[in-house]
């Protein structure tokens, strides 16, 4: 990869590494109601339209804010008071899911998985056929929480069996796993600009069926989070209701730019893969082990149990990494406890090499040169659980 700039790498789900060409896109500063601004905006709204394969059924509607900020104006505008959701949970967003539907007032029902389960379209069909008052239903199409997928496929083809509305958080997800409207029919899907695409954080967007959107004035709980206010008004001039965050629109133009000339969804899942395999086979290598079976491992981020080691405390582990280079993330698991390395953003096999080669010295700056993999009460904890 081309040099990013960076001091350091980042090896996390988001905010990720980006390159050279993206900061500086956001060297200039840009009048929101501005032409060239407007020109940006409309842009970036038919690129992601075309990616999802959705151009003449869907609208883009960005907003300002983190992935959550999207996911809370998307459920606020598209559900209506009244009608029941249906969340499909296997780890921490779509718990945040159910609560924020829980916190604006809408009722809702959830089918959980183990955070090392997929979701099992068998069991959407029997939830669906058995509550008919169902109208919508939410699930993550990849789960940070572990980096497990989730088969969009399956669920969309049992939800419109159903004739029930499905919302897809595709946050860590659209960009680089394949998902389009043809063949993974969906009524709203839910991203942000700093996951796959590879910009900076600042704004997410959901792309939504036109006519639910068209219907869905009055429904939202929120001013600022109102999506068909919003769309309204990019209808109308282009022009974002508030003040827009002009740089990370720009950068994330620029983002979009690079995600197309390296190949698209396609071409960044091949890296992204590539990257995943790099790190998994070096990290067990070392006597790490991951949480999730290969069947089941998105090229996103990748959960490594912690290791039964005296000499290892991750706070030293993660620190030392820092001040080699890469920053990693604190696990998030209910069930173990872990650590979570990113496979996306601006990086290649040369820098998880690199990585590799930190982790190493690392380890052995920690003293330990046979690593164990699980701890006793984690290895009877997860077998009674089926993990292994």
């Amino acid at each position: 990869m081309n040099d990013t700039g960076n001091d350091k790498y980042l090896l996390t789900p988001g905010p990720l590494t980006t390159s050279l060409a993206t900061k500086r896109a956001m060297l200039r500063d840009w009048g929101s109601r501005d032409a060239d601004f407007i020109a940006i905006t409309r842009r970036i709204r038919d690129r992601l339209l075309a990616i999802a394969g959705v151009p003449d059924s869907h609208v883009a509607v960005p907003v300002q804010g983190s992935g959550t900020f999207g996911v809370e104006a998307t459920l606020g505008t598209l559900i209506a008071p009244g009608e029941r959701t249906l969340v499909l949970e296997n780890g921490a967003y779509g718990k945040r899911i159910v609560t924020i539907l829980e916190r604006i007032g809408r009722e809702v029902s959830v089918l959980r998985w183990r955070e090392d389960q997929q979701i099992d379209p068998a069991a959407l069909d029997t939830a669906l056929r058995e509550d008919p008052a169902i109208s919508h239903v939410v699930a993550v199409h990849c789960e940070t929480t572990t980096g497990i997928f989730n088969d969009m496929a399956a669920v969309s083809r049992v939800a419109k069996a159903h004739e029930r509305r499905l919302i897809i958080d595709g946050m860590s997800a659209f960009g680089a796993i394949p998902i389009d409207g043809a063949d993974v029919p969906f009524d709203a899907l839910i991203a942000s600009s700093n996951k796959c695409f590879e910009g900076v954080p600042g704004m997410a967007f959901a792309l939504i069926e036109r006519s639910w959107l068209a219907a869905a004035e009055g429904n939202s709980h929120s001013l600022a989070l109102d999506l068909y206010e919003q769309w309204r008004g990019l209808e109308a001039n282009g022009q974002w209701r508030f003040t827009p965050p002009t740089h990370v629109l720009a950068a994330f133009d620029q983002a979009l730019t690079e995600h197309e000339a390296e190949g698209g969804v396609a071409a960044r899942h091949a890296r992204y893969s590539a990257n995943r395999d790099i790190l998994v086979r070096g990290m067990r290598e070392l006597g790490f082990e991951t949480l999730l079976a290969d069947g089941v491992q998105a090229p996103i981020i990748v959960t490594f149990l912690m290791p039964n080691h005296p000499q290892f405390e991750f706070t030293r582990f993660y620190d030392d990494l820092s001040a080699r280079g890469f920053v990693i993330y604190p696990g998030k698991l209910a069930l173990a406890d872990s650590f979570r390395i990113g496979c996306i953003g601006a990086l290649g096999a040369a820098e998880m090499r690199a990585a590799l080669a930190a982790v190493t010295a690392t380890l052995a700056a920690m003293g330990i040169d046979d690593l164990a993999t699980l701890p006793t009460d984690q290895t009877s904890t997860l077998n009674r659980m089926g993990t292994q």
